[in-house]
């Protein structure tokens, strides 16, 4: 990331999802131009997909509107999920008892970099 100089970020935080089903999202995405990874992401059956989708959207319209990027030369060069807060939570089980379990939460981070060549 020396050579790019400008960048946009979006980022979602505590997204009702493990980080591990993000992850295995992201990975399809990482590297590829931002018109190929929206693309991937509209035809994936994967829940975690939508939210990508919207935090993608949002780092191409903060490239476009808030750097003047051009939406055609911009890639994903940085696609991270980190754990969030963890909510604990009780499922009733037989004989009056309760286990106990956790809903995962986590925060996405996508980074849309400029390409400086024609190359896509």
């Amino acid at each position: 990331m020396a050579e790019e100089l400008t960048f946009a970020t979006a980022m979602t935080k505590n997204a009702r999802i493990s980080p591990y089903k993000v992850r295995q999202v992201l990975e399809l995405i990482r590297g590829k131009s931002a018109e190929n990874a929206v693309t991937i992401l509209k035809f994936s059956d994967k829940k975690a997909a939508g939210i990508i989708l919207k935090v993608l959207n949002s780092a191409m319209a903060n490239a476009e509107h808030n750097e003047g990027m051009d939406l055609d030369k911009l890639y994903v060069c940085e696609a991270f999920a980190n754990q969030g807060p963890m909510m604990k939570r009780f499922r009733p089980v037989s004989m009056g008892r309760a286990h106990p379990y956790v809903h995962k939460t986590s925060h996405i981070t996508i980074t849309l970099c400029e390409r400086q060549g024609g190359n896509k």
